[in-house]
């Protein structure tokens, strides 16, 4: 305590304004979400050269971007539970120096096998990054900011997603797409290293803050050993409600992740040139989306309680979602398919910092499980959404009838947020 005072009397001497260390804590997060994205989308703007390279046909290639969203899904909850028990310092530094190997693994790939085993591996570390995030987020930040933080956390991710191409096809077009990889990894562990050095998961650790902004936060949670409870955590009725809503949502974000480019070239008759434009698009309005998202979830909170500032306004965005889907499929117009196109996506993400934010709201201690179980769901209705998506278009031949199935899992969703109580803890 002597330490933190005279700390503080420095930095009111020195005339300077005192930075919150939560703050500090929040770019770190931004970046590390930007991060995230950049490295999954990357081999997305590689594929081209890299099937020329290693010989992989499209079916093959589907598969090794599915493998990556099949791994990402399966080790969530145990990722996320683990930054519980160990505390999000240390997991966050291992598992970004995990998949930070495998980037740089795949820049190194051989052939079809060891790519596909890459890719698994690399999803099996990116999975942890966002329920350790959610982590992050209770343990430091007042409950007055947890929707609107997320909402800047998932916002940078979406920047990372639009900044993808704009980065890796001038780097391989320098370098090469196997050094671009090698790039992308060291920027990883880069952070990883700064993160290990800064950053405590008890802010009463960290050097520097002030006893008014340890005022402002949480109570501590404990980091504390304990297993999985399967049974408690698929058995809760918050939590099924919760994974349910999150499986049918995901049918949309993968449309756009996996599918969206194809359709515009294939569908909507884009030229390439004006796919790589049009494609970054829904990714900038999504950014936009959670910010404004996080910061309204926020608001509506403190004015009107959880019910009406959280699971309200996400079923009404994500109903405004499927209805713009639809009818991006009914017009011909290329300029109204940009323009639906990118509001479909931005309008469903001003829903997740909202989701985020319900999990926190119910998990608190069990944040990180909570929020693990939440994406592991998304992110297997992700795997189904890809792989389906696919053979519907080969069965009939068409874009449109795909995109209907994905409006109506998102409409679903709407309808299952109704049922989500964020006043109901979960006890596990």
């Amino acid at each position: 305590m002597r330490d933190r005072a005279a700390g503080e009397d420095r930095a009111q001497s020195s005339g300077w304004p005192v930075v919150k260390k939560r703050y500090v804590t929040l770019t770190l997060l931004l970046s590390l979400a930007i991060i995230t994205f950049l490295d999954r989308i990357s081999i997305s703007v590689a594929a081209p050269r890299i099937q020329d390279e290693l010989n992989i046909p499209a079916d093959k290639f589907g598969w090794i971007l599915g493998a990556f969203v099949l791994a990402y899904g399966l080790f969530e909850i145990p990722t996320g539970a683990m930054g519980d028990r160990l505390g999000q310092r240390s997991v966050l530094t291992r598992i970004v120096l995990w998949w930070s190997g495998f980037t740089a693994l795949t820049g190194a790939a051989t052939g079809f096998w060891p790519l596909l085993g890459i890719r698994f591996l690399f999803g099996a570390g990116e999975a942890g990054a966002y329920p350790n995030a959610s982590g992050v987020v209770a343990r430091w930040f007042p409950f007055r900011e947890h929707a609107r933080t997320q909402g800047f956390i998932w916002a940078a991710s979406r920047f990372g997603g639009a900044l993808s191409p704009l980065l890796v096809v001038p780097l391989q077009r320098a370098v090469g797409w196997r050094a671009a990889f090698f790039i992308l990894a060291a920027v990883g562990a880069v952070w990883a290293l700064i993160w290990r050095l800064w950053f405590h998961d008890d802010p009463r650790d960290q050097p520097g803050i002030t006893t008014a902004e340890l005022a402002e936060l949480p109570p501590p949670i404990p980091v504390r050993p304990h297993t999985i409870p399967w049974g408690k955590l698929f058995g809760n009725p918050q939590m099924r409600l919760i994974m349910a809503m999150y499986w049918c949502y995901a049918w949309g974000s993968w449309f756009f992740f996996a599918w969206f480019p194809t359709y515009l070239v294939k569908s909507a008759h884009f030229s390439e040139t004006e796919m790589g434009f049009v494609a970054a698009l829904p990714y900038l309005m999504g950014t936009v989306g959670n910010l404004i998202g996080g910061a309204l979830s926020d608001r509506l909170v403190v004015r009107f309680g959880k019910r009406q500032g959280r699971v309200y306004p996400a079923a009404i965005s994500l109903a405004a979602s499927a209805a713009l889907l639809v009818g991006m499929t009914q017009t011909h117009d290329k300029l109204a398919i940009v323009v639906l196109s990118s509001l479909g996506f931005g309008v469903a993400d001003l829903m997740l910092p909202m989701a985020w934010a319900v999990c926190l709201d119910i998990g608190h201690k069990n944040a990180g499980l909570v929020t693990g179980a939440m994406n592991t769901a998304g992110q297997l209705g992700g795997f189904v959404c890809s792989v389906a998506f696919g053979y519907i278009v080969t069965a009939t031949g068409s874009y449109s009838i795909p995109v209907w199935l994905v409006a109506a899992m998102v409409l679903t969703a709407a309808l299952l947020f109704t049922k989500i109580d964020p006043t109901q803890p979960v006890e596990l």
